[in-house]
């Protein structure tokens, strides 16, 4: 069973990574399509998946299509049950629904003041109070899956699930603008930067074949992608 990915720049976007996640860590047979989000050429590039106007897409072996990360990531999970992409605890599994679909649809202002990139550290981010409302709230989240349903895994639910998928990008932003992040919530980000499939992203972000965003360079001070936080 053979999927095609569309996917904007590796090194900038999030809801790329997600998808990409998804199909990558649980061993999916997919080709990847890059698409121009930067340089005017998006739309030209998504015409074979119309009506998507944005990344990711997923296009199936029949020709169906798929927008968007959550619907993605539910589609996978009906056409692979046994994959294990929800936990398999009802209990679980309805936390993990719940708290992939709150980072889904919320917030807005570690997103808005932190664009994922994933090529540099910065050192100096003054972090503002509604990005560390937003902080505090995705700490509660986490320690309600890792104290109850963490195990003797690094991840939410012990093993790697959808839910880390979608916080994937939350733990890039973490560790790339330096934002406060104590004790659990530390060891996350850390088994997320730990994680060789984050390697591999990083990888192609720095061989992408498209243009890199400029205006992604950032303010401030900068030094080396770290290993941890």
């Amino acid at each position: 069973m053979s999927y095609e990915l569309f996917i904007g720049h590796a090194s900038y976007s999030s809801w790329s990574l997600r998808a990409w996640l998804l199909l990558h860590r649980f061993g999916l047979d997919f080709g990847l399509v890059h698409v121009d989000i930067y340089e005017g050429g998006k739309m030209a590039d998504l015409a074979p998946v119309a009506p998507a106007r944005t990344v990711p897409v997923l296009r199936l072996a029949d020709g169906t299509v798929i927008g968007d990360s959550l619907a993605i990531a539910e589609t996978l999970n009906e056409r692979h049950a046994d994959a294990g992409f929800w936990p398999g605890d009802p209990a679980a599994r309805a936390l993990a629904r719940w708290i992939t679909a709150e980072m889904h649809s919320g917030f807005g202002a570690l997103r808005g003041h932190c664009p994922m990139v994933v090529t540099h550290q910065r050192t100096d981010f003054p972090v503002p109070a509604d990005v560390q409302a937003d902080l505090e709230r995705i700490a509660v989240l986490w320690a309600a899956a890792r104290e109850r349903w963490g195990g003797e895994g690094p991840w939410l639910f012990g093993r790697y699930t959808i839910a880390d998928a979608f916080f994937a990008p939350v733990a890039m932003r973490i560790a790339g603008y330096c934002l406060p992040a104590e004790g659990a919530a530390r060891d996350y980000v850390n088994a997320h930067l730990a994680d060789p499939a984050i390697a591999e992203w990083r990888a192609l972000g720095a061989a992408w074949p498209l243009a890199k965003r400029p205006d992604y360079a950032l303010a401030g001070t900068h030094r080396d992608w770290p290993s941890q936080i």
